[in-house]
């Protein structure tokens, strides 16, 4: 397609494939990450050597591979008594939703991202929101994100599409929608270089990549990628 696309990129796994499923589709491509006090702010610095290993690996999406642009959202952090940006256990609150969920995130991510992509001539906005294997976070919903497209649209007078490519997908189907894209390198750059684990732990080596490996994140990556596995063996 001839849209230029801006991704939401934490360096994780999910926005990894995404990125990789939006350099396929789109003849150029942008992202952009969030610094907002992440307990897990080594992902920071995992996003840079993502971005430069599909720069050295995927000459056919290098070559597509706009600017990087990343955002201070410290405020965010500052007004958020949650387990992603404070240091406390993680655990289910009393309405169902877990600890770690950062309230309005993803609808500030999207809104500055919409910003920043209207300036830079970007016609579509990638995040790798997911309803199938969630937390039950409200601003990962479908219809959270079809009403924010539509209030973006308006707001800037632009139309401005919203694309969640893993939206209805599990992480099993997330692991094997990467070695479509991109084949086993795609796979091996999400094990070494992606980070996801909550709690930040880069010192343990599983056979999915680092983590503490029993945080909720590490667990669903975890699960998905013994699917995966087991499906090609």
């Amino acid at each position: 397609m001839n849209f230029k696309a801006l991704v939401l990129f934490s360096g994780g796994q999910d926005s990894t494939t995404c990125l990789a499923w939006a350099l396929e589709r789109y003849q150029y491509v942008e992202t952009i990450g969030f610094d907002y006090g992440q307990r897990h702010a080594i992902e920071m610095d995992c996003r840079h050597r993502v971005l430069e290993q599909f720069r050295l690996q995927f000459p056919q999406w290098s070559e597509k591979l706009g600017q990087d642009h990343v955002l201070d959202l410290s405020l965010l952090g500052q007004i958020s008594d949650t387990a992603l940006t404070q240091d406390k256990a993680i655990a289910f609150q009393q309405g169902g939703l877990p600890n770690t969920f950062v309230p309005g995130r993803n609808l500030l991510f999207f809104t500055l991202a919409a910003t920043v992509a209207y300036r830079r001539g970007l016609e579509v906005l990638v995040g790798g929101m997911c309803e199938t294997d969630y937390s039950g976070y409200p601003d990962c919903r479908d219809n959270t994100l079809k009403a924010l497209q539509v209030s973006l649209s308006l707001g800037l007078d632009s139309p401005m599409v919203i694309e969640t490519p893993l939206m209805w997908i599990d992480k099993h189907d997330t692991w094997a929608l990467a070695r479509t894209l991109g084949g086993e390198a795609l796979v091996a750059l999400i094990q070494e270089h992606t980070h996801t684990c909550y709690l930040g732990d880069r010192t343990h080596r599983h056979d999915w990549g680092y983590g503490c490996g029993t945080c909720p994140a590490c667990d669903l990556r975890r699960k998905g990628y013994e699917l995966y596995a087991g499906t090609r063996s």
